[in-house]
């Protein structure tokens, strides 16, 4: 278990040796790399901040109870009890008396809402749902207009099912970016590696001649690819973050003109390591499909 255990540590140093022997050669590497994988991953991070950004714009994906003009607030508290019990999400209560006031604080209003008799305007509960799937805000909605004085549910479904629609397109889109990118990635490192066993094509027939099995051969190329792999997803992980960085400020200017308070998210700690991970097994599989087939030339 011990020659095991050195077998692999020799291989790894010797991989991370090829890695700073050329810093130009790797830099470039880890450039294209990066650039690869950050590309789909900052595809991703902006289709998951669009919708937390369409959530928390005021007015969408909202659903607005409005009670009858005669309902009283007996009617009210049992409607108000009915939301405490569903627990649809988060919801507030918005009174005839406070809606009026804020219509008449309106340019143009006040000598309108003052020659009304009365006010004309329902009590209303305005609920944000925890799941904004378009079928479960349906289903919502038509939950609600059951309700003992109700007199309507609000709910642009027609804007929910284009907004959803346009999420699956983008995500099918980057899905199909990240298969070509990574098929890029992998013929990056089955490349790089090719040139390093042409570089060392003699000693590794040497080593074959005096016994060297193929798994001893290909050890240091699958450090050196995964090493690479990895490498270049933190690199990309990097870009990534820089991106977010300089897009937060002028996004979170122009959510607060539609009414909302957002903060950009980035790459989470996990999803860092899943890129990294994601460049390791990318450049493992390069390096594999090229120490085989050499192999399989000199066999």
């Amino acid at each position: 278990m011990s020659v095991f255990f050195a077998q692999h540590v020799a291989a790894l140093r010797q991989a991370l040796r090829r890695l700073f022997a050329a810093p130009l050669n790797t830099f470039l590497s880890l450039l294209v790399i990066g650039i690869a994988l950050a590309l789909p991953s900052a595809g991703w991070v902006a289709l998951d901040n669009l919708r937390d950004i369409a959530g928390s714009t005021s007015g969408v994906q909202q659903v607005s109870i409005f009670m009858a003009l005669d309902a009283s607030k007996k009617d009210v508290s049992e409607v108000e009890a009915r939301l405490r019990e569903a627990k649809p999400g988060n919801w507030r209560f918005v009174a005839k008396d406070d809606a009026l006031k804020r219509l008449q604080e309106s340019e143009g209003m006040a000598e309108i809402i003052t020659s009304l008799p009365k006010n004309p305007l329902p009590d209303a509960f305005i609920v944000e749902p925890a799941d904004t799937r378009p079928e479960a805000l349906e289903q919502l909605a038509k939950t609600f207009s059951g309700w003992s004085k109700v007199a309507h549910v609000q709910l642009d479904s027609a804007w929910v099912k284009r907004f959803d629609a346009f999420l699956r397109i983008g995500k099918l889109t980057v899905t199909l970016l990240a298969g070509l990118f990574a098929a890029a990635l992998v013929a990056v490192t089955f490349n790089t590696i090719r040139l390093q066993i042409l570089a060392q094509a003699a000693e590794i027939e040497v080593a074959k001649l005096i016994g060297a099995t193929d798994a001893f051969i290909r050890r240091p190329f699958h450090y050196f690819g995964a090493l690479q792999g990895a490498l270049g997803g933190l690199f990309a992980a990097l870009l990534v973050g820089a991106g977010g960085r300089l897009l937060a400020a002028p996004v979170g200017e122009l959510v607060a003109l539609y009414g909302g308070s957002f903060v950009l998210r980035g790459l989470s700690p996990d999803g860092i390591a899943v890129l990294a991970l994601i460049g390791a097994a990318l450049g493992w599989l390069g390096a594999q499909l090229s120490v085989s087939i050499h192999l399989r030339r000199v066999g």
